[in-house]
């Protein structure tokens, strides 16, 4: 939809935080949520939502915008994973998404003999096709 993202323009891989939200816990596995985060205007903030709101199963709609310590995030210009974001321009307000990363962050607490997973910036690529994944 034209939305600029940042790291893919500067070819880094998106910023990622731990947070202070708890995941809700599932047998052994508990922990908090890892974030990933895109700087916008509050127009295309606006337009992002209304977007990734049509695709729950993945990602869905931004989990937080602004105020990063209002999730635990210190300092948005240290991520835990991934690079650090260019310098917050004014007018531009920090877009959290819940991130893929999380579940590598709640195996660490639950320690299972055998976990596979993805590498932070690199997803999981499927033949599904957008259109089939949304829900409306």
């Amino acid at each position: 939809e034209g939305i600029p993202l940042y790291h893919i323009g500067r070819d880094t891989v998106v910023s990622m935080y731990r947070t202070s939200i708890d995941c809700v816990p599932a047998g052994p596995f508990h922990g908090k949520m890892v974030v990933s985060m895109r700087m916008m205007t509050p127009a295309d903030a606006i337009r992002a939502i209304q977007i990734t709101s049509r695709f729950p199963s993945v990602h869905g709609a931004p989990v937080h915008i602004g105020l990063p310590e209002a999730i635990g995030i210190e300092d948005i210009m240290k991520p835990d994973y991934g690079d650090p974001p260019p310098v917050v321009e004014k007018g531009l307000l920090p877009v959290f998404w819940a991130c893929g990363v999380t579940p590598q962050s709640v195996v660490l607490n639950a320690r299972p003999p055998l976990c596979i997973t993805h590498k932070p910036g690199s997803m999981l690529i499927t033949d599904r096709l957008n259109n089939r994944l949304a829900a409306l």
